[in-house]
């Protein structure tokens, strides 16, 4: 995030006519203050140099950073206000609209941030994260003939993309499509053997196709990799209960529950263990 803040600044201000030195100056004092987690100072800086030049055009650049430090600081309604007083501004700028897009996802507005994802689509059709992170909100939205449509478009311009191949094979899976899901997962074993999450994906479909056993052996191999993947102890908990071994699912829901799955969840299927 800091990074980004700097680098935001230069790519912006190098192009457009010199400041004044004492609007450059503040602006740049904010940048260090930033990098240094300095944020209050940062944004006093900021509003220095707004209030100096309020008519300067690279007050988009200044209001986005405000909102990027506003962020940080969880202040969200604040940062999105920014966020929009920027893209006011610099209505096409593209690293705005996905700031703006992030925080509405943040903050669960999800029909602004796919708005604004599509806004960036429009300006370039080829943005990886605009498109991707559009699909999962339409995932989310139930939406998935669109989501099918964004991650196909992803993996026609990179078809290894990883979140883009594991989003199809969900949407696979949801459509009972579970043989072409298992093939996409086992494809994507070759470049990612030691992932302990896509164990955990392999297994819901092994689950689905009730291979309990085949399921059970990839949850061991996903716990044994990664030991704090929740899903997996939620999963391995049911085939527990299926196969009435209720005191090893019990253990499996417990162990959720201490990784932060809410206990009123799994009230029933903790009864279902008595």
């Amino acid at each position: 995030m800091k990074k980004y803040l700097l680098s935001l600044f230069i790519c912006l201000s190098g192009a457009a006519p010199a400041f004044s030195q004492t609007y450059q100056e503040l602006a740049e004092r904010a940048i260090a203050c930033a990098e240094q987690d300095s944020l209050q100072q940062a944004e006093d800086y900021i509003r220095q140099a707004l209030k100096l030049e309020p008519a300067n055009p690279h007050n988009a650049l200044l209001f986005s950073n405000l909102g990027i430090i506003q962020r940080r600081q969880r202040e969200y309604e604040l940062a999105l206000e920014s966020y929009t007083f920027a893209l006011n501004i610099a209505p096409r700028s593209v690293p705005i609209l996905l700031n703006r897009a992030a925080l509405n996802l943040e903050m669960g507005r999800n029909d602004q941030a796919r708005i604004d994802y599509s806004l960036v689509l429009d300006l370039d059709k080829e943005n990886q994260e605009a498109l991707l992170m559009r699909a999962y909100i339409y995932v989310c939205q139930h939406d998935f003939k669109f989501a099918r449509a964004d991650y196909e478009r992803l993996l026609k311009l990179v078809p290894q993309h990883y979140n883009a191949r594991l989003g199809l094979a969900t949407l696979e899976q949801k459509d009972g499509n579970l043989q072409k899901a298992l093939e996409i997962l086992n494809g994507m074993f070759a470049e990612n053997a030691e992932d302990a999450a896509l164990y955990v994906a392999r297994a819901g479909i092994e689950h689905d196709m009730q291979h309990l056993e085949l399921a059970m052996v990839d949850l061991e191999k996903a716990l044994a990799l990664n030991p704090s993947q929740t899903e997996a102890y939620l999963m391995r908990g049911q085939i527990y209960l299926t196969w009435k071994k209720k005191t090893l699912a019990k253990q499996d829901f417990e162990k959720a529950i201490s990784l932060g799955v809410p206990q009123a969840e799994l009230r029933e299927l903790l009864r279902q263990c008595k």
